[in-house]
């Protein structure tokens, strides 16, 4: 493994923690132009998936609030950041702002010894898709965060929500992988980049405004 010092260390990452001297002031300014860079590149990137998903979002936004209004709940699921943002878009969806209706929504990945058990009787794969299996419903929704479109217990989530006849939206990076290809996914939102932190960035926005467009058919703002 590579340490300070070592070719390849840590420092080719972060060149500022190399223990050479530096020139501090130097390092202050590349750090606030790589700053303003990615800046710049989650607001270009934001703005363009207006133009790519907009009438995708809200077709998508009515078909939820339809399945709401029929009594459906919201099953969320993702792994590592994807699953924090699965967590805080049901957590918005359950408890919103005042004035707005409240959402039945579960995250997937919130109990740790369901999938702590579930790892080791069944496998990781299967995590999402048992939950789905024991507790989701014909016109339920299954959210699936994957940076990649390719985390495997996210699309057999995918595929067990719809054997269910469960409504599935996916989100996915880069060129969308395995869930671009499969037809089983009623709304997918692919976010062009090759950067994980600039996709899960535009994601979790691409989920607020779904909740936002969602909130409006349910109150009949449009």
């Amino acid at each position: 493994m590579s340490t300070v010092g070592e070719p390849g260390g840590i420092e080719a990452l972060y060149p500022f923690l190399a223990p050479a001297p530096t020139d501090r002031e130097a390092v202050v300014a590349d750090l606030c132009v790589s700053t303003r860079r990615k800046a710049a590149e989650i607001v270009e990137l934001r703005r363009s998936l207006i133009d790519l998903h907009g009438e995708r979002l809200v077709a998508c936004a009515r078909a939820m609030a339809a399945a709401f209004e029929a009594g459906g709940r919201l099953f969320a699921f993702g792994n590592g950041g994807s699953s924090t943002d699965a967590q805080a878009i049901a957590q918005l969806f359950t408890a919103p702002p005042a004035r707005r209706r409240a959402v039945a929504a579960i995250p997937l990945a919130q109990d740790v010894a369901l999938l702590t058990a579930l790892s080791n009787d069944v496998g990781y794969e299967l995590v999402f898709a048992r939950q789905l299996a024991a507790l989701g419903r014909r016109g339920d929704v299954a959210m699936g965060l994957s940076t990649s479109g390719g985390s495997a217990n996210v699309l057999n989530a995918m595929a067990q929500a719809s054997r269910l006849g469960m409504l599935t939206v996916g989100l996915a990076g880069y060129d969308g992988g395995p869930m671009a290809q499969d037809d089983r996914v009623s709304y997918l939102f692919v976010v062009p980049s090759a950067s994980v932190h600039r996709i899960q960035e535009a994601q979790i926005t691409l989920c607020h405004v779904l909740w936002e467009l969602t909130q409006r058919v349910l109150t009949g703002e449009t």
